[in-house]
Order: C-alpha cells, then sequence, then structure tokens
C-alpha cells in the first residue's frame, strides 16, 4: 500500500529573482549581478522542501496557462510533485514575484502581482479523496472558502479510525482579519512573526502564550522569529523553543519560512516531538538561507 502524501494547498506563482550588490536608488540604473526564474509561492515552496526531506506530497492550487505554466509545471515534476489537483484556469494572468535580492546582507525584497487567478474554492475541495492524504497543509487565503474545506476533512475524520485521519496544519502570515478566522481550525497553527508583532507582541515565547487561547482544544501553536529561532505550545502550556542554526555565511532568505513549516510539517507527521520539530524546522531552514534556491538543504 502506498504511503500516504502531505497535501499543501496555496499560491504558486513564479519568481523572478534579481541579484544585486547593494539596494537600487531612486532614479538610478543599475546591473544585476544575476537573474534566476524559480518557482514560488508558500505551499508550493513547502512541497518543494517535503519532497526533498523524502515525504510523498501534492500541491493544490491554481495555474494561468502559457510559458510561465509550462516552467513552472516542469519545476513540480522535477521535485516529483504530485500536481493531479492542479486547477487549470484561462483568462488569467499568473501570478509573479519580482525578487531583489542583496549579495551582501541576504536581505530580500518582493515586489508581488497576483491579479485576477482565482483562488481554489471548497466546492474544487469537494472533488478531492481525502483517503489519499495523512497531513493537509492549508496557507492562508481565501479563509472563508478555507475554513469550509477544512470542515470538509472534518467531517471525513470524523468518520474514519483514529489512525487514518488526517492532520491539519494552517498558516496566517499576512495581517489581514479575515485570516484570523483560520485560528481555531488547526491541528498545527503557523503564526508569522507579523502578526504577532501585529497583536502587540515582541517575542516568540509571548505570541504562541498570548495567542493560545485563539487555537483549539489541544492544537499546536508555533511561532518563528528570524536569527532568534522558534517557539511553540502544546495543550500542556509548556513553552518549547529553539534557537536559529544560522549558515556560516547568509546567501538566500527567500522561502526560509516555507522551509521551516515543511520540515516542522514533516518531522511531526513522522513521530516527532513539538522540541524535535521545531530544532528540525530551525535547522533545515538555516541550511537554505545558507544556499540558493532548495537544492543542498538536506545534504
Amino acid at each position: 500500500m502506498a504511503e500516504k502524501k502531505i497535501l499543501c494547498i496555496g499560491l504558486v506563482c513564479l519568481d523572478i529573482i534579481n541579484v544585486v550588490d547593494k539596494y537600487p536608488e531612486e532614479d538610478t540604473d543599475s546591473r544585476c549581478l544575476s537573474q534566476r526564474w524559480q518557482r514560488g509561492g508558500n505551499a508550493s515552496n513547502s512541497c518543494t522542501v517535503l519532497s526533498l526531506l523524502g515525504a510523498p506530497c501534492a500541491f493544490m492550487g491554481s495555474l494561468a496557462p502559457g510559458p510561465v505554466a509550462d516552467f513552472v509545471l516542469n519545476d513540480f515534476q522535477m521535485y516529483k510533485i504530485d500536481i493531479s489537483l492542479l486547477l487549470k484556469h484561462v483568462d488569467c494572468s499568473f501570478p509573479t514575484s519580482v525578487v531583489i535580492g542583496n549579495v551582501t546582507t541576504g536581505s530580500r525584497t518582493i515586489l508581488h502581482m497576483n491579479r485576477n487567478l482565482p483562488d481554489v474554492s471548497a466546492e474544487d475541495f469537494s472533488k478531492v479523496d481525502l483517503s489519499q492524504y495523512k497531513w493537509i497543509h492549508v496557507e492562508g487565503r481565501n479563509a472563508g472558502e478555507q475554513v469550509k474545506m477544512i470542515e470538509q476533512i472534518m467531517d471525513y475524520n470524523s468518520k474514519v479510525p483514529e489512525k487514518s485521519r488526517i492532520r491539519i496544519s494552517v498558516e496566517i502570515e499576512k495581517t489581514r482579519e479575515p485570516l484570523y478566522q483560520l485560528f481555531p481550525y488547526g491541528d498545527v497553527v503557523f503564526v508569522s512573526k507579523d502578526v504577532a508583532m501585529h497583536f502587540g507582541f515582541n517575542s516568540a515565547a509571548s505570541a504562541v502564550k498570548g495567542m493560545y487561547s485563539r487555537v483549539k482544544k489541544g492544537a499546536v501553536i508555533i511561532c518563528a522569529w528570524a536569527e532568534k529561532g522558534a517557539d511553540g505550545m502544546g495543550p500542556d502550556g509548556v513553552v518549547v523553543h529553539s534557537d536559529a542554526f544560522p549558515p556560516e555565511a547568509l546567501v538566500d532568505t527567500l522561502g526560509a519560512g516555507d522551509t521551516f513549516n515543511a520540515s516542522v510539517i514533516y518531522s511531526l507527521s513522522n513521530g516527532g516531538s513539538l522540541k524535535e520539530a521545531l530544532t528540525f524546522g530551525c535547522q533545515i531552514a538555516g541550511k537554505k538561507c545558507g544556499i540558493h534556491g532548495y537544492d543542498g538543504i538536506v545534504s
């Protein structure tokens, strides 16, 4: 019997990455040190990392036609990610991100364009054969529809033995009010530093303690805080911490958060404790920051 997969639902886009020696000043003409195309999007990136870690995984999201889509499809296939759930739309623009990366500091600035490509709907999700999956990760986007999708998973879980139930994780990254309705719907809830600061918290530890009342009974809440590592808390009320594992040289932070989320999911889905998962997530995210792209994060 084939091993059940981890499904990530959310965005796939094209990242056009321009590397410069310093951030361009206004009204100047600068040369890029390099430029490359890379498949991006939070859920898409997490699939890449899961695949590299050895987890069978699938992606569900929307795709617009054209040469960019061909590049993205080829890249999904190169990483052996199941894309049978991709929703193909016509008369839509493919989302792109122009990324300006500073070779000196390792920082990046992102300009994102996503005009009219629809997100996955609850009706789309109702056609998914849930028996194929052991974990479903939802990147917070069209939260009203995503709540309905998660309710479908919960209904499925209520009808199968405990060992066959699907674990659900949600990512709340953006400071957008509609996304906060996702808090009580994840077995594991990833909260970004930006969201934590929006709610007035100044550390990952204070964030997971202060926001735990928003998640459902028995859930785990996790917050990564860049170079300060990550913290998490479960129903026992104990805050668990992992330090960061910075690379010798900071090369590329693009997708570090997606790498952390995927690595935590990988560890938890294989029976790891919260402490083990946070440490593994910080280790792999640290490796990712020391390389361009993702190849090499598990070497």
